[in-house]
């Protein structure tokens, strides 16, 4: 299979992701700026989740462009991938329920979405390895030891666990991993300068 179809059909789901996302965000009540601040932790959580799918986004075009083979175990892998990330709206709307604060349930499942969603990129880069010539793959080389990501899924398992206590903390947490990607992956753009 051409890996420009898997692409194309990404972009498409995770421009649903994105339009699904936006749609859950209400007009505020009066039209005050009062009343647009008022809403402030609903758009945060809203820009958190949109960096994100954008981060995923940004990196899914990068990682493809190392690689030159696809099969079908990285095909159901990205189908993984896509499910997660399509759980951002259903979590995203529900740590707004909470709003002004963040209560702990909704925490817990936003953070368990963000560590699946990391998860399923993970299991994504080992099949598209795998597929494109194992140990010797362009990819593998530029990922290393991937340190960078078993520290932000670490984080993430950290915000987890402190929901239940400190949801504010959690959602710090949280950002904090999305700040730590929000420069597109340097390995691979390293890796791609050098060709």
């Amino acid at each position: 299979m051409d890996k420009g179809r898997l692409e194309a059909f990404t972009d498409g789901v995770i421009a649903v992701v994105i339009t699904v996302m936006v749609l859950e965000l209400k007009v505020p009540g009066t039209p005050t700026w009062a009343a647009l601040l008022g809403e402030g932790s609903i758009f945060l959580s809203y820009i958190l989740s949109f960096i994100y799918v954008g981060i995923y986004w940004n990196n899914h075009h990068h990682m493809f462009k190392l690689v030159r083979i696809i099969n079908g175990k990285v095909l159901w892998s990205n189908l993984f991938f896509l499910f997660c990330l399509s759980l951002f709206p259903f979590s995203t709307a529900w740590l707004n329920q909470a709003h002004p604060r963040p209560a702990p349930v909704p925490t817990v499942v936003y953070g368990v979405t963000l560590l699946l969603t990391a998860v399923s990129w993970g299991l994504l880069s080992r099949m598209l390895i795998e597929a494109d010539r194992g140990s010797n793959s362009e990819l593998r080389e530029a990922f290393g030891t991937d340190t960078k990501t078993k520290v932000s899924m670490a984080v993430q398992i950290l915000g987890i666990a402190m929901a239940t206590y400190t949801p504010l903390i959690s959602c710090v947490l949280y950002a904090a991993v999305a700040a730590a990607w929000f420069v597109p992956d340097q390995r691979i753009e390293r890796r791609l300068r050098a060709r």
